[in-house]
This record gives C-alpha cells, sequence and structure tokens, in this order.
C-alpha cells in the first residue's frame, strides 16, 4: 500500500473537477457535490458473488469490508442526509460491477468509477496492488463548497464507519 504521506495535508485542499461515472446513471463532477456537504468513502473493491477476489485479499491490510462498510452507509444514509450531507461511494472498479453491488446491496447513494484512478493523480491518496490491479485504500473525505473539510483515514472499522462519520457529522452544523 502507497502510504498517505499526511491526511491533515488534504484539508482545505480543493476538489478536482473530475466527472466520473455513477450507477445512478450520468457522470458526477467531484467539485460540484459537498454543497452543503458531502462524504465520499473510497474503498479498494466490492466482491461478486461467484467470482473470486484476488488472490490474497485476506491477507492485504485494509482490503476486507468493502461490503459491510457500504452497508453501514446504506443503513444510516438518512441519518446523513438529515445532518445535510451526501453520499458516494468511489472505487476504481467499473460501473457495471458497482451497479452490480449497488443493486444486490440495495444502495440509496450513487457508487461512482474512477478505475482510471484520476482522483489519485490530483491528491495523495493511499493506493495498493491487488492481482496486479491498482487499488483504492480505505480512506473518506468529508467535502464542503468544492474543498476537502476532514478525513478519515485510517477507517480501521470499516462495519462501524458509517457511525463515525454521523458522529463526526452531528457536532457540525451544515452551516457553521
Amino acid at each position: 500500500m502507497l502510504p498517505l504521506p499526511d491526511p491533515a495535508a488534504l484539508v482545505g485542499r480543493a476538489v478536482p473537477h473530475l466527472r466520473l461515472p455513477a450507477t445512478s446513471g450520468g457522470s458526477v463532477d467531484l467539485a460540484g457535490v459537498g454543497r452543503p456537504r458531502a462524504v465520499v468513502y473510497l474503498y479498494p473493491m466490492t466482491g461478486r458473488p461467484g467470482i473470486p477476489m484476488p488472490r490474497g485479499w485476506d491477507e492485504i491490510p485494509g482490503a476486507r469490508g468493502c461490503t459491510p462498510e457500504s452497508c453501514g452507509f446504506r443503513d444510516h444514509h438518512a441519518e446523513i442526509a438529515a445532518r445535510g450531507a451526501e453520499v458516494y461511494g468511489l472505487s476504481a472498479q467499473t460501473t457495471d460491477d458497482q451497479r452490480e453491488a449497488a443493486e444486490r446491496l440495495n444502495l440509496p447513494f450513487p457508487l461512482l468509477s474512477d478505475h482510471e484512478l484520476r482522483l489519485a493523480a490530483e491528491l495523495p491518496l493511499p493506493t495498493f496492488r491487488a492481482d496486479g490491479r491498482v487499488l483504492y485504500g480505505r480512506i473518506t473525505l468529508v467535502l464542503r463548497e468544492g474543498r476537502v473539510e476532514h478525513v478519515f483515514h485510517p477507517v480501521s472499522e470499516p462495519a462501524r464507519h458509517a457511525e463515525e462519520v454521523l458522529a463526526w457529522l452531528a457536532g457540525r452544523a451544515v452551516d457553521g
């Protein structure tokens, strides 16, 4: 895994104008979300039934837990939205793979595909190699008005991460 130099270094950075394909159809410009706030959780990849995970997946620190993390954001989506934040998942998977996961998991928010890792080319984000593919490491960005407002890294408990984000949002007014 490529280490993240300093998560705090991302705070205050402008969000690049990148249009990424979304499972909701069309594309989403990352610089246009977060008005007032957006939570973008980056994850390595969700598994697909009947298709094996990359070789050695279980031994890669932080690789496991993408599906429970997405389910946590699904289960707390209404509460996060009530705090004034949109939710987006983002990975290097194709939109087809993400669409399958979004439908199977009944996600009420879009997953964004960045299979070319364009966001990682603009911001210092963690990545790692698995079975010859470069994937995002787990990190969550809270965006506000076109800038990174807060960073969650490392994410040690993916299944409970949405609760951690919700607790952080609960202490911050949308207008303050």
